[in-house]
């Protein structure tokens, strides 16, 4: 086999459109995250390192016939519903919260998983029940999207379980749940809110209250909220310049290699290099649509839309977040954030769209 003959054979299932414009958005990554860093490689390199082990295991998953893709489903969800479990008798508590679960080994955070779990398992439940749908099913769906949604709201998380809620019920969308019952779920939600905003912690509701004046806290609970207005807003059309934010080198801005990194991006950059990210994610997103689009199943036609929709909800509330227009939940702008979980996680997903692509092609051929 010649050296040409191995590189096609170690890129057939690698879908081009779609590596790049998850390349460029990591490459914005490491450029930004420099500055974020302070003008240190310290943190872009262990960027890096997680780059490299994503792509290593978005490579595999891409390379996963459609049938083992399946097959994975439920192994993947009893795992993550059973550290999720774990997790709420033996977590690790930190910041007054219960998410991390020591395995000796390493530290995980299972909730990440079931970003992935969940949508498979409900796929996987929709394709079996395809040729006889019938409202029970949705139910049953729904339950198997709850019971991980509700331990993690439980340690509390709640951003990654309005996240993981999120990509359930697209897949619930996308298996065809008529507008009347969705129309009559969000009515009840609206009901059911006084009772829910009862349910949930100090620091929740002040997230919450901070969006409408952040000013009332300026220097503590809307302390995220302003600054990253301001970042935002005083790079104005053409930016500040790479490496002269100041908000980012003067040490105003929080969380700045993290949930905050689009802040340290728009001051730079400004309005033109936000409109430059958003059109990278656009076009991901696009090519996420295509990709469902012509999917060859039922299965991976919801788990393509579900991780696409997903995607595009990370960087809406992300961007939202940071500009003021939603509460602050610690979510971190895809693809660009610093941080090895949620990128595993994020590359996982695109390595089932690649195999969803990929593998549909050479079923035709």
């Amino acid at each position: 086999m010649t050296r040409r003959q191995l590189w096609l054979r170690f890129i057939a299932h690698i879908d081009p459109p779609l590596m790049l414009g998850i390349g460029l958005l990591m490459l914005t990554s490491l450029i930004v995250l420099y500055s974020a860093d302070n003008a240190s490689f310290g943190q872009p390199l262990k960027q890096l390192a997680n780059i490299t082990i994503g792509l290593t295991c978005m490579w595999l998953v891409a390379n996963l016939p459609l049938h083992y893709l399946m097959r994975t489903a439920i192994p993947i969800y009893a795992l993550g519903l059973t550290l999720l479990i774990g997790v709420a008798l033996f977590g690790e508590i930190s910041h007054g919260a219960r998410r991390w679960l020591n395995l000796g080994v390493m530290t995980i955070q299972p909730s990440e998983l079931m970003k992935i779990g969940v949508p498979l398992m409900m796929a996987w439940y929709f394709e079996k029940h395809e040729a006889t749908l019938t409202m029970k099913n949705y139910v049953v769906a729904t339950l198997l999207l709850l019971v991980p949604v509700a331990l993690i709201a439980r340690q509390p998380d709640l951003g990654t379980a309005l996240l993981i809620s999120a990509s359930g019920f697209y897949v619930l969308f996308l298996a065809g749940l008529s507008w009347r019952v969705m129309g009559g779920l969000a009515v009840g939600a609206l009901a059911a809110a006084p009772f829910m905003w009862g349910m949930l912690h100090d620091y929740q509701r002040h997230r919450i209250l901070m969006l409408f004046d952040p000013e009332q806290d300026a220097l503590g609970k809307g302390y995220h909220t302003i600054q990253g207005m301001i970042a935002v807003g005083s790079g104005g059309i053409f930016g500040k310049g790479y490496l002269d934010g100041t908000q980012t080198h003067l040490d105003f801005l929080p969380e700045r290699t993290t949930d905050f990194i689009f802040a340290v991006y728009a001051e730079e950059f400004g309005l033109l290099g936000n409109l430059f990210l958003i059109g990278l994610y656009l076009f991901v997103i696009g090519r996420g649509f295509i990709i469902t689009a012509n999917a060859s199943t039922y299965f991976t036609r919801l788990m393509a839309g579900s991780i696409t929709l997903t995607f595009a909800t990370y960087a809406f509330v992300n961007m939202g977040m940071v500009s003021g227009i939603l509460p602050v939940v610690g979510v971190p702008l895809p693809l660009v954030s610093y941080g090895g979980t949620s990128l595993l996680t994020l590359l996982l997903g695109f390595g089932m769209l690649m195999s969803i692509e990929t593998h549909k092609k050479l079923n035709k051929t």
